[in-house]
């Protein structure tokens, strides 16, 4: 059971993994594989919705996917697009990386290999991966326009059985710490992180949360 002061602290830093982007219709939508169907199903939506004309999902078998499926999170998510109603000629897939800076080098690849160049994305990721999807792309890909979203749920609705809120948690501090550290590396752009946001940080980590750091 979370307490309410743990919740709190969670809170923050879901808060902050969010960056807040108001939509505009762009060239393309990217969605990046995971565990979580539902980002399936709002990169659905926005296709549906009309916000751009083609569909790409991104992913292989991941650290969290590799024991839970046979098929590529791709092609599990492009099937649930075109049962919503997508069309299979509107829908790209790139099924072979297995983290974030794969999504982007195999999509890049992608692109090329079908004449394609997109300026503007909508990129769909897990709510709480938002942040650092955004500066793992404009590391990456520093020239094109990002707007990233998610499933539009709050820390209270997004947990479920396969995603529990204390995995959640952790997964969330984990994803801080790469946003601190990543930069220094390579992999990220520099985020800047408030103080009581990483107060928040440290004192997850200190209850326990630490089953997805570095």
């Amino acid at each position: 059971m979370v307490s309410k002061e743990t919740l709190a602290l969670a809170q923050t830093l879901w808060d902050y993994h969010h960056v807040k982007h108001t939509l505009q219709k762009a060239d393309c939508i990217l969605v990046l594989g995971s565990h979580d169907l539902r980002v399936a199903e709002r990169g659905a939506e926005l296709y549906l919705q009309g916000w751009a004309p083609i569909l790409i999902f991104s992913g292989g078998l991941g650290r969290l996917t590799q024991d839970l499926w046979k098929d590529a999170e791709a092609d599990k998510f492009a099937s649930i697009a075109m049962e919503m109603g997508v069309p299979k000629s509107a829908i790209y897939i790139e099924n072979k990386s297995t983290n974030t800076g794969e999504n982007i080098q195999f999509t890049q690849q992608l692109l090329k290999a079908n004449d394609l160049t997109p300026e503007t994305f909508i990129v769909v990721q897990k709510p709480y991966m938002e942040r650092r999807s955004y500066a793992t792309f404009k590391k990456h890909w520093p020239d094109k326009q990002l707007f990233i979203t998610s499933p539009q749920l709050s820390l209270s609705d997004y947990p479920n059985e396969e995603i529990p809120l204390e995995e959640v948690i952790h997964i969330m501090v984990g994803d801080l710490q790469r946003i601190k550290v990543y930069p220094e590396k390579g992999f990220q752009i520099y985020q800047e992180i408030p103080d009581n946001v990483w107060q928040a940080y440290k004192q997850l980590v200190a209850l326990g949360y630490n089953s997805h750091l570095v």
